[in-house]
């Protein structure tokens, strides 16, 4: 082969090149064209989602309606089963009798645990002379978590122990009269207020 054949090749293929070239670049926009052109005009709305129901765990706490009922029923008793603390002692625990004595007490909820199906409730109540009495009072919620009932009359309980003081995590312990000179060295002021 000479070189005008070689020469004549070379530029074949480049022609051949360019023209594969323009090709793709004109073929673009037909392709575009075609695309628009080929699509509905009317777009179809998706259905709308449907909410779908969470069912959570019933987390409900009855310490408050226990310690309401604790309240009215040591405020109550059975010779006055129509005051207002009976009465509504009475519509927490329809099945739990009212007691034989009337102490006056103001209680406190002291914890909750659940037990299988039911609550235990202790309830401190404090009496007038500064006495505090524990008690354990069973209660029931229901499915929902929404309403309570007390299934039987409280029960004096031991209270809860004394926790003892974990030990402080910090090493250093700031003697007294010294935390104002230790907030005057942090922040780089003086006693009397100057900027050192």
């Amino acid at each position: 082969m000479t070189a005008d054949a070689r020469l004549e090749a070379m530029r074949r293929r480049v022609r051949l090149s360019r023209l594969a070239v323009w090709t793709v670049i004109a073929a673009g926009p037909v392709a575009l064209a075609v695309a628009v052109a080929s699509t509905p005009n009317t777009v179809e709305a998706a259905p709308p989602a449907k909410p779908t129901a969470v069912r959570t765990a019933a987390t409900a706490d009855p310490a408050g309606y226990a310690q309401l009922f604790v309240s009215a029923w040591l405020r109550s008793s059975a010779d006055g089963a129509t005051t207002a603390q009976a009465l509504l002692a009475q519509s927490m625990a329809p099945d739990v009798e009212l007691p034989n004595w009337a102490a006056g007490a103001r209680s406190r909820t002291a914890r909750g645990r659940r037990v299988v199906g039911a609550w235990s409730v202790t309830v401190a109540a404090q009496y007038a002379d500064g006495s505090v009495r524990y008690y354990a009072v069973p209660v029931a919620a229901d499915r929902a978590g929404a309403s309570f009932t007390v299934t039987g009359a409280p029960g004096v309980v031991a209270g809860p122990a004394r926790a003892e003081v974990p030990k402080s995590p910090y090493g250093v312990s700031v003697p007294e009269g010294g935390r104002w000179e230790v907030a005057a060295l942090e922040f780089g002021t003086a006693r009397d207020g100057g900027v050192r």
